[in-house]
């Protein structure tokens, strides 16, 4: 399905409000370019996002700044002091599908981003996308992690990459294969040091490209999984990519919950960058066994509770966190469980750098984490009253 453009929706929106005082809960009331009511309906005020959009938020008292106002929706106010998230966006997911399909038919079989959603996130206010591929589509089977990429396969990586960081975001690429490359772990340190100087050589002069070096391990122990990501630190570096943000994944699924008694805390606090630009990637499901395939969640409370540990560990060792992946159903417990880690994360002092929601993607249909505009699951709630007041 085309999606409208943001410069549509806007407009859309204006013609359709215009003829009204004020503006509903959860409507537009400011921003650049606005024209249409600039005042709330009782029991909501109007809130600026970012300067292209100042949103109606039930509770809320209008500000001409959100830089000094606690986060506040249905879902609950974040007060106290906070520090905002540098990297704030979603993942964007097709183009590793089809795992058990190699290499697979492009369309068929896997896909890329949408550009228009990942204009509708940039017009939302959000800077950063994580980008999965698959490690067999980028390295044929036949000549290794080390040997030459597929041309075809690299070039619509890098199209989408140049599609994102064109519109002045930052985007993650990630390799999405869980340490298992052709059906067996990853366990060669000098192996997944060359792979990864190689990829950065591709991607160094590009400022807003972050290297994410492997999605979620959860077979080899956290002292194995600590040593590959270290080789891929120093892979990256020896490349000439000496600016670029890395993101390191633990083992046990880099879950935050488990970070301490999956070993990663003792494995990954020896962690080196010689740049000092490298930050620690865990995920976070808030279902009953964190593995977010079930739309209830644990209690409206599980977000922060499951996150307490992880922040203390982080704060304990001077390295920064990054919650690359984490999503929920669409019902009152689950949006205020989201609403409540991110706030936690915010209110942690400044160890959380970044966050990302799972999943975007053109191809995830009535998927219940779906924030593909313009109609996935996550669009209606998830989006204005978990994830936009932490902008």
């Amino acid at each position: 399905m085309k999606l409208l453009s943001f410069a549509s929706l806007t407009v859309s929106v204006a013609l359709s409000t215009s003829v009204f005082a004020q503006s509903p809960v959860w409507g537009q009331c400011g921003g650049i370019g606005w024209t249409g009511p600039t005042t709330c309906a009782a029991g909501s005020g109007c809130v600026v996002s970012n300067p292209y959009f100042s949103q109606c938020l039930p509770g809320s008292t209008s500000s001409t700044s959100s830089g000094g106002a606690a986060p506040t929706s249905g879902a609950g106010t974040c007060s106290g002091t906070r520090t905002k998230f540098k990297y704030f966006g979603v993942n964007q997911s097709g183009a590793e599908f089809g795992n058990n399909v190699i290499p697979g038919t492009l369309g068929k079989d896997y896909t890329w981003p949408d550009p228009n959603s990942i204009s509708f996130f940039i017009q939302q206010g959000f800077n950063f996308f994580r980008l999965p591929f698959l490690l067999e589509r980028l390295c044929p089977p036949a000549t290794g992690i080390t040997g030459a990429f597929n041309a075809q396969y690299l070039g619509n990586l890098t199209a989408t990459v140049n599609e994102i960081t064109n519109q002045g975001g930052y985007v993650a690429i990630e390799p999405h294969n869980f340490l298992i490359y052709n059906g067996a772990t990853l366990t060669n340190p000098s192996d997944f040091q060359t792979f990864w100087k190689n990829l950065a050589t591709q991607f160094k002069s590009n400022s807003h490209v972050i290297f994410d070096l492997m999605n979620e391990p959860y077979q080899p122990t956290a002292q194995v999984v600590f040593q590959m990501m270290q080789a891929g630190v120093n892979g990256v570096r020896s490349s000439g990519a000496t600016g670029q943000l890395i993101l390191v994944e633990g083992t046990s699924y880099t879950g935050a919950w488990t970070w301490t008694s999956s070993g990663n805390a003792a494995a990954f606090a020896a962690l080196k960058d010689p740049n000092n630009n490298v930050a620690v990637e865990m995920h976070q499901y808030l279902d009953s066994d964190g593995s977010g395939t079930s739309a209830t969640c644990v209690s409206n409370t599980i977000g922060a509770q499951r996150l307490a540990d992880a922040t203390a560990w982080l704060k304990s060792t001077g390295l920064k966190g990054f919650l690359g992946e984490m999503g929920a159903g669409s019902n009152t417990a689950c949006i205020q469980a989201v609403f409540g880690a991110l706030c936690s994360m915010q209110q942690a002092g400044g160890v959380w750098i970044g966050m990302s929601w799972w999943a975007a993607g053109p191809w995830w249909a009535d998927y219940f984490q779906s924030i593909e505009p313009p109609n996935g699951a996550a669009i209606a709630s998830i989006l204005p009253q978990a994830l936009k007041p932490f902008l």
